[in-house]
Protein backbone atom coordinates (compact mmCIF):
# COMPACT_ATOMS: atom_id res chain seq x y z
CA UNK A 1 0.00 0.00 0.00
CA UNK A 2 1.22 3.49 -0.85
CA UNK A 3 2.45 5.34 2.26
CA UNK A 4 1.36 8.98 2.19
CA UNK A 5 2.45 11.87 4.41
CA UNK A 6 0.14 14.90 4.56
CA UNK A 7 2.13 17.91 5.73
CA UNK A 8 0.04 20.73 7.18
CA UNK A 9 -2.69 18.25 8.05
CA UNK A 10 -4.41 20.56 10.55
CA UNK A 11 -5.33 23.17 7.94
CA UNK A 12 -8.53 23.51 5.95
CA UNK A 13 -7.29 21.51 2.97
CA UNK A 14 -5.15 19.15 5.02
CA UNK A 15 -8.12 18.15 7.17
CA UNK A 16 -10.28 17.38 4.12
CA UNK A 17 -7.38 15.55 2.52
CA UNK A 18 -6.99 13.25 5.51
CA UNK A 19 -10.73 12.55 5.30
CA UNK A 20 -10.42 11.76 1.57
CA UNK A 21 -7.53 9.39 2.39
CA UNK A 22 -9.54 7.54 5.04
CA UNK A 23 -8.76 3.83 4.95
CA UNK A 24 -5.36 4.37 3.35
CA UNK A 25 -1.89 4.39 4.84
CA UNK A 26 -1.85 8.16 5.39
CA UNK A 27 -0.03 9.98 8.17
CA UNK A 28 -1.12 13.44 9.32
CA UNK A 29 1.80 15.75 10.07
CA UNK A 30 0.95 19.04 11.74
CA UNK A 31 3.56 21.65 12.60
CA UNK A 32 3.95 19.90 15.97
CA UNK A 33 5.15 16.75 14.19
CA UNK A 34 7.16 18.53 11.48
CA UNK A 35 8.43 22.07 11.10
CA UNK A 36 9.12 22.19 7.36
CA UNK A 37 11.60 25.04 7.80
CA UNK A 38 13.87 22.60 9.69
CA UNK A 39 15.79 20.69 7.00
CA UNK A 40 17.18 18.00 9.28
CA UNK A 41 13.73 17.35 10.73
CA UNK A 42 12.26 17.01 7.23
CA UNK A 43 14.95 14.54 6.18
CA UNK A 44 14.34 12.44 9.29
CA UNK A 45 10.54 12.54 9.64
CA UNK A 46 9.76 11.93 5.97
CA UNK A 47 11.75 8.73 5.64
CA UNK A 48 9.70 5.77 4.43
CA UNK A 49 6.91 7.60 2.61
CA UNK A 50 6.05 7.01 -1.04
CA UNK A 51 4.20 10.32 -1.46
CA UNK A 52 4.58 13.60 0.42
CA UNK A 53 1.74 16.13 0.07
CA UNK A 54 2.53 19.64 1.32
CA UNK A 55 -0.54 21.69 2.16
CA UNK A 56 1.22 23.94 4.68
CA UNK A 57 1.80 27.57 3.77
CA UNK A 58 2.12 31.13 4.98
CA UNK A 59 -1.18 32.44 3.59
CA UNK A 60 -1.51 35.87 5.24
CA UNK A 61 -1.29 37.69 1.92
CA UNK A 62 -1.33 41.24 3.27
CA UNK A 63 1.03 40.53 6.18
CA UNK A 64 3.55 39.07 3.73
CA UNK A 65 4.11 42.53 2.24
CA UNK A 66 5.99 43.53 5.40
CA UNK A 67 6.93 40.02 6.53
CA UNK A 68 8.32 38.55 3.32
CA UNK A 69 11.27 36.89 5.04
CA UNK A 70 9.02 34.71 7.18
CA UNK A 71 6.68 34.04 4.26
CA UNK A 72 9.70 32.96 2.21
CA UNK A 73 10.84 30.67 5.00
CA UNK A 74 7.55 28.73 4.97
CA UNK A 75 6.58 29.04 1.30
CA UNK A 76 10.00 28.57 -0.33
CA UNK A 77 12.54 27.16 2.12
CA UNK A 78 9.96 24.68 3.41
CA UNK A 79 9.17 23.16 -0.02
CA UNK A 80 12.91 23.12 -0.75
CA UNK A 81 13.47 21.02 2.37
CA UNK A 82 10.61 18.69 1.47
CA UNK A 83 11.97 18.26 -2.05
CA UNK A 84 15.39 17.37 -0.65
CA UNK A 85 13.75 14.82 1.66
CA UNK A 86 11.71 13.39 -1.21
CA UNK A 87 14.79 13.08 -3.41
CA UNK A 88 16.78 11.40 -0.63
CA UNK A 89 14.06 8.87 0.15
CA UNK A 90 12.79 8.29 -3.40
CA UNK A 91 9.39 9.87 -2.70
CA UNK A 92 6.99 11.70 -4.95
CA UNK A 93 6.13 15.24 -3.84
CA UNK A 94 2.88 17.13 -4.29
CA UNK A 95 3.41 20.83 -3.56
CA UNK A 96 0.33 23.07 -3.24
CA UNK A 97 0.67 26.49 -4.80
CA UNK A 98 -1.47 29.42 -5.85
CA UNK A 99 -2.85 31.62 -8.61
CA UNK A 100 -0.80 34.46 -7.07
CA UNK A 101 2.22 33.27 -9.06
CA UNK A 102 0.55 35.15 -11.96
CA UNK A 103 -0.02 38.89 -12.26
CA UNK A 104 -3.73 38.64 -13.09
CA UNK A 105 -3.58 40.64 -16.33
CA UNK A 106 -4.65 37.78 -18.63
CA UNK A 107 -8.00 37.63 -20.39
CA UNK A 108 -7.95 33.88 -21.10
CA UNK A 109 -7.37 31.07 -18.58
CA UNK A 110 -3.72 30.73 -17.57
CA UNK A 111 -2.13 27.60 -19.01
CA UNK A 112 -0.03 25.46 -16.70
CA UNK A 113 3.14 26.55 -18.52
CA UNK A 114 2.32 30.27 -18.54
CA UNK A 115 5.25 32.39 -17.29
CA UNK A 116 5.21 33.17 -13.59
CA UNK A 117 4.95 36.87 -12.85
CA UNK A 118 3.96 37.45 -9.22
CA UNK A 119 3.19 41.01 -8.13
CA UNK A 120 2.93 40.45 -4.36
CA UNK A 121 5.31 39.20 -1.69
CA UNK A 122 3.08 36.18 -1.11
CA UNK A 123 3.12 35.38 -4.82
CA UNK A 124 6.89 35.73 -5.01
CA UNK A 125 7.42 33.31 -2.12
CA UNK A 126 5.02 30.73 -3.57
CA UNK A 127 6.62 30.99 -7.01
CA UNK A 128 10.02 30.42 -5.40
CA UNK A 129 8.63 27.38 -3.63
CA UNK A 130 7.41 25.92 -6.93
CA UNK A 131 10.79 26.33 -8.58
CA UNK A 132 12.73 24.89 -5.65
CA UNK A 133 10.42 21.87 -5.37
CA UNK A 134 10.71 21.13 -9.08
CA UNK A 135 14.47 21.65 -9.12
CA UNK A 136 15.39 19.52 -6.13
CA UNK A 137 13.10 16.54 -6.72
CA UNK A 138 13.21 16.53 -10.53
CA UNK A 139 10.81 14.26 -12.37
CA UNK A 140 8.97 13.34 -9.18
CA UNK A 141 7.28 16.61 -8.17
CA UNK A 142 3.73 17.71 -8.97
CA UNK A 143 2.76 21.34 -8.39
CA UNK A 144 -0.96 21.82 -7.74
CA UNK A 145 -1.99 25.47 -7.95
CA UNK A 146 -5.29 26.38 -6.39
CA UNK A 147 -7.29 29.54 -5.66
CA UNK A 148 -10.33 30.97 -3.89
CA UNK A 149 -10.49 28.08 -1.44
CA UNK A 150 -13.32 27.53 0.99
CA UNK A 151 -14.16 24.61 3.25
CA UNK A 152 -15.50 23.38 6.54
CA UNK A 153 -12.36 23.61 8.61
CA UNK A 154 -11.22 27.20 8.28
CA UNK A 155 -12.20 30.78 7.58
CA UNK A 156 -13.36 31.51 4.05
CA UNK A 157 -15.23 34.01 1.92
CA UNK A 158 -18.54 32.05 1.81
CA UNK A 159 -18.56 31.67 5.58
CA UNK A 160 -17.83 35.39 5.99
CA UNK A 161 -20.78 36.21 3.71
CA UNK A 162 -23.07 34.00 5.78
CA UNK A 163 -21.92 35.64 9.00
CA UNK A 164 -22.33 39.18 7.66
CA UNK A 165 -25.77 38.33 6.29
CA UNK A 166 -27.01 37.92 9.86
CA UNK A 167 -26.20 41.52 10.82
CA UNK A 168 -26.46 43.47 7.57
CA UNK A 169 -29.37 44.00 5.26
CA UNK A 170 -27.11 44.52 2.24
CA UNK A 171 -23.47 43.69 1.43
CA UNK A 172 -21.16 45.30 -1.11
CA UNK A 173 -18.87 42.83 -2.87
CA UNK A 174 -16.27 43.45 -5.56
CA UNK A 175 -17.29 42.56 -9.09
CA UNK A 176 -14.01 43.25 -10.93
CA UNK A 177 -11.91 40.29 -9.75
CA UNK A 178 -12.53 36.99 -11.54
CA UNK A 179 -11.49 33.50 -10.47
CA UNK A 180 -12.64 29.99 -9.66
CA UNK A 181 -14.20 29.32 -6.24
CA UNK A 182 -12.90 25.93 -5.11
CA UNK A 183 -14.18 23.66 -2.35
CA UNK A 184 -11.43 21.92 -0.39
CA UNK A 185 -13.54 18.77 -0.38
CA UNK A 186 -13.33 18.62 -4.16
CA UNK A 187 -9.64 19.57 -4.23
CA UNK A 188 -8.81 16.84 -1.73
CA UNK A 189 -10.49 14.27 -3.97
CA UNK A 190 -8.58 15.61 -6.96
CA UNK A 191 -5.26 15.26 -5.18
CA UNK A 192 -6.12 11.67 -4.26
CA UNK A 193 -6.89 11.03 -7.95
CA UNK A 194 -3.45 12.44 -8.78
CA UNK A 195 -1.81 10.08 -6.31
CA UNK A 196 -3.79 7.13 -7.68
CA UNK A 197 -2.59 8.02 -11.19
CA UNK A 198 1.00 7.59 -10.03
CA UNK A 199 1.54 11.24 -9.09
CA UNK A 200 2.71 12.33 -12.54
CA UNK A 201 5.20 15.18 -12.37
CA UNK A 202 4.44 18.64 -13.71
CA UNK A 203 2.07 21.49 -12.97
CA UNK A 204 -1.67 21.06 -12.43
CA UNK A 205 -4.34 23.67 -11.75
CA UNK A 206 -6.48 22.50 -8.85
CA UNK A 207 -9.47 24.79 -9.25
CA UNK A 208 -13.13 24.24 -10.04
CA UNK A 209 -14.36 24.58 -13.60
CA UNK A 210 -16.13 27.74 -14.69
CA UNK A 211 -15.43 31.22 -13.42
CA UNK A 212 -17.01 33.89 -11.23
CA UNK A 213 -16.41 37.22 -9.58
CA UNK A 214 -16.55 37.60 -5.81
CA UNK A 215 -19.94 39.25 -6.34
CA UNK A 216 -21.14 36.20 -8.30
CA UNK A 217 -19.92 33.92 -5.53
CA UNK A 218 -21.57 35.98 -2.80
CA UNK A 219 -24.90 35.90 -4.62
CA UNK A 220 -24.58 32.14 -5.13
CA UNK A 221 -23.87 31.68 -1.41
CA UNK A 222 -27.02 33.60 -0.59
CA UNK A 223 -29.06 31.45 -2.98
CA UNK A 224 -27.70 28.22 -1.48
CA UNK A 225 -28.50 29.52 2.01
CA UNK A 226 -32.07 30.42 1.02
CA UNK A 227 -31.41 34.16 1.27
CA UNK A 228 -32.31 36.93 -1.17
CA UNK A 229 -29.32 37.37 -3.54
CA UNK A 230 -30.39 40.94 -4.31
CA UNK A 231 -29.11 41.86 -0.85
CA UNK A 232 -25.62 41.57 -2.39
CA UNK A 233 -24.59 44.73 -4.28
CA UNK A 234 -21.68 45.02 -6.72
CA UNK A 235 -18.76 47.37 -6.20
CA UNK A 236 -15.17 47.58 -7.45
CA UNK A 237 -11.79 46.91 -5.88
CA UNK A 238 -11.14 50.59 -5.19
CA UNK A 239 -13.62 50.31 -2.32
CA UNK A 240 -11.41 47.77 -0.56
CA UNK A 241 -7.80 48.92 -0.64
CA UNK A 242 -5.37 46.36 0.81
CA UNK A 243 -1.58 46.25 1.23
CA UNK A 244 -1.09 43.39 -1.25
CA UNK A 245 -2.33 43.66 -4.84
CA UNK A 246 -4.93 41.04 -5.83
CA UNK A 247 -4.89 39.47 -9.29
CA UNK A 248 -7.91 40.78 -11.18
CA UNK A 249 -8.04 37.61 -13.28
CA UNK A 250 -7.30 34.28 -11.62
CA UNK A 251 -8.92 31.81 -14.00
CA UNK A 252 -6.68 28.78 -14.53
CA UNK A 253 -6.70 26.24 -17.36
CA UNK A 254 -7.03 22.50 -16.73
CA UNK A 255 -5.39 20.79 -19.70
CA UNK A 256 -2.78 18.96 -17.60
CA UNK A 257 -5.48 16.90 -15.88
CA UNK A 258 -6.81 15.74 -19.22
CA UNK A 259 -3.30 14.93 -20.42
CA UNK A 260 -2.84 12.76 -17.31
CA UNK A 261 -6.14 10.97 -17.91
CA UNK A 262 -7.85 12.66 -14.95
CA UNK A 263 -11.14 14.52 -15.24
CA UNK A 264 -10.90 18.18 -14.15
CA UNK A 265 -12.95 19.31 -11.18
CA UNK A 266 -16.66 20.06 -11.58
CA UNK A 267 -18.24 23.48 -12.04
CA UNK A 268 -17.92 25.79 -9.05
CA UNK A 269 -21.70 26.22 -8.67
CA UNK A 270 -22.21 22.46 -8.42
CA UNK A 271 -19.42 22.23 -5.87
CA UNK A 272 -20.82 25.10 -3.80
CA UNK A 273 -24.24 23.46 -3.62
CA UNK A 274 -22.62 20.15 -2.67
CA UNK A 275 -20.66 21.90 0.09
CA UNK A 276 -23.92 23.30 1.51
CA UNK A 277 -25.71 19.97 1.17
CA UNK A 278 -22.90 18.20 3.04
CA UNK A 279 -22.99 20.68 5.91
CA UNK A 280 -19.51 21.96 5.13
CA UNK A 281 -20.71 25.56 4.90
CA UNK A 282 -22.47 27.25 7.79
CA UNK A 283 -22.31 30.71 9.31
CA UNK A 284 -20.50 29.42 12.41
Amino acid sequence: MTRIAVVGAAGMLGTDLMHALSGRDATALTRKELDITDREAALEVLSGFDVIINTSAYTRVDDAETDEANAHLVNAVGPHNLALAAAKHGSRLVQLSTDYVFDGTATEPYAEDAPRHPVSAYGRTKAAGELLALEHNPGHTAIVRTAWLYGQHGSSFPRTMLRLAVDRETLEVVNDQRGQPTWTGDLAGQIVALVDAGTPSGIFHGTSSGQATWFDLAQAVFVCAGLDPDRVKPTDSSAFQRPAPRPSFSVLGHQAWLDAGIEPMRDWKQALQAAFDSGALTAE
